[in-house]
């Protein structure tokens, strides 16, 4: 029984958001543990907005970095969300292991850093009790967990764990490989880098907010990929793409090189939504009016966002409001404008990652649509294929348009896992931007 649980590094979004699920649906009491005492005193209110819950307030106990082991040996469970570190990571694990309960589980919410390497800090003989618990921002609203294990793994351990996150916190829990950047991060920054990429090849076409309106919510995201950095915070962003573009060798890790442009916005400070500008800047004024601005990579300097309007994307939103999917549909496959080619080839390589991702990284091949509809609420692959092939032969039309994916990788074999999804996919495709 998970009563008291320690989270650390509770003045990150991450890790206070994360407090607020213990609180709330674990009904648990939670050191939350932090550098200052102060900060995190005045993180405990966004705590308890997190998870629109008054009630969570007398289970938040704060304590800072001194009180550390005095918490970790009070607690069920330790969780640690702190920077993407490994020399942070392992620095606590070590402390966390000398008063860890032999009774008690550890956890890490690293979005992608090998959990097996951190579990070596641990004692021997509470190597099996530490695991990678990577839950998903907001995790109120996007219920996705991510469970790895390690060569280290006590399997009843596991289980219990497993069991908690599922019926107690009610987490949608997907079990992956300890590989990096896990699957649902594998998949959505892979999309998302590639985005960026594209964003500086097309830089005189307008880039980012040219890239982001190709690929906004009539494509099937709640935000279009390049916000959607914005809102992670680049500086995660690069973190999750480094570590995939550094230890792993499969065919599309070419598209996980971070463009020179974002490392320039990053080396300035602008991270993004936290630090008030990153590749979009919203300017507020006095008289309370705001101004929507984007990075123009040409220039190097903030733009007003254009309200591009692409005849494909027009068409395709009108017959979404209509309901008209199987049309949309049509439009985006037979119109053969740059901006449409240039979407359909991201949606169907999209599906091709994901499906190879879930072959290599998953427990099974639904983990893929699992992970984008609750991690990312995108419209999960094996939903896209289904949506798509209601009006096109799909490997047809994926080795005409992508035919260079086809030399890298047995398409065949992988369409050949296709499942019915469990998810539908019209509650993604939005007629809005």
């Amino acid at each position: 029984m998970i009563k008291t649980v320690t989270v650390i590094g509770v003045t990150g979004t991450m890790g206070a958001n994360v407090a607020g699920i213990f609180a709330s649906f674990g009904d648990a009491d939670v050191f939350c543990v932090g550098r200052s005492i102060e900060k995190v005193k005045a993180s405990l209110p966004k705590i308890v907005k997190s998870v629109k819950a008054d009630g969570i307030a007398k289970k938040l106990i704060p304590a800072d970095m001194n009180q550390l082991e005095e918490c970790v040996a009070k607690s069920d469970l330790v969780f640690e969300s702190c920077a993407e570190s490994f020399t942070v990571k392992k620095e606590i694990a070590k402390r966390v292991g000398t008063v860890l309960k032999e009774s008690a589980l550890s956890c890490t919410g690293t979005s992608g850093l090998s959990i097996t390497e951190i579990a070596s800090c641990y004692p021997e003989r509470l190597r099996g009790h530490f695991f990678g618990v990577h839950m998903f921002n907001p995790p109120y609203s996007l219920p996705l967990c991510e469970l790895i294990a390690t060569e280290y793994s006590d399997r009843e351990k596991y289980e219990e764990l497993k069991e908690y996150l599922d019926k107690t916190l009610l987490r949608t829990v997907v079990e992956v490989k300890d590989s990096p950047a896990f699957l649902g991060n594998r998949i959505g920054f892979q999309f998302i880098n590639e985005a960026m990429q594209y964003a500086e090849v097309y830089k005189d076409n307008g880039g980012v907010d040219y890239i982001d309106a190709i690929l906004g919510s009539f494509t099937g995201r709640t935000m279009p990929p390049l916000v959607t950095s914005d809102f992670v915070g680049l500086d995660v962003h690069k973190a999750i793409v480094d570590n995939v573009c550094q230890n792993t060798d499969d065919y599309a890790r070419g598209t996980f090189v971070l463009p020179d442009y974002i490392s320039g916005l990053i080396k300035n400070g602008k991270l993004g939504r936290k630090s008030g500008g990153g590749l979009y800047q919203m300017i507020k004024y006095e008289n309370g009016l705001k101004r929507s601005t984007v990075y123009d990579i040409h220039t190097g300097l903030y733009r007003d966002v254009i309200p591009y309007v692409f005849p494909f994307a027009e068409e395709m939103k009108k017959y979404i409001s209509e309901g008209e999917y199987a049309n949309a549909f049509e439009v985006l496959i037979h119109n053969h404008s740059q901006e449409a080619e240039i979407c359909l080839s991201f949606l169907l390589k999209y599906i091709i990652y994901s499906l190879y991702s879930a072959k290599h990284l998953g427990d099974t091949v639904e983990a893929a649509d699992d992970v984008m509809a609750t991690g990312f609420n995108w419209c999960p692959p094996m939903a896209m294929y289904q949506a798509l092939s209601a009006v096109v032969d799909m490997p047809t039309l994926i080795k005409e348009r992508i035919p260079q994916i086809c030399n890298d990788v047995d398409v065949d074999l992988l369409l050949s896992c296709v499942k019915p999804s469990k998810y539908d996919y019209r509650i993604y495709f939005k007629s809005g931007r």
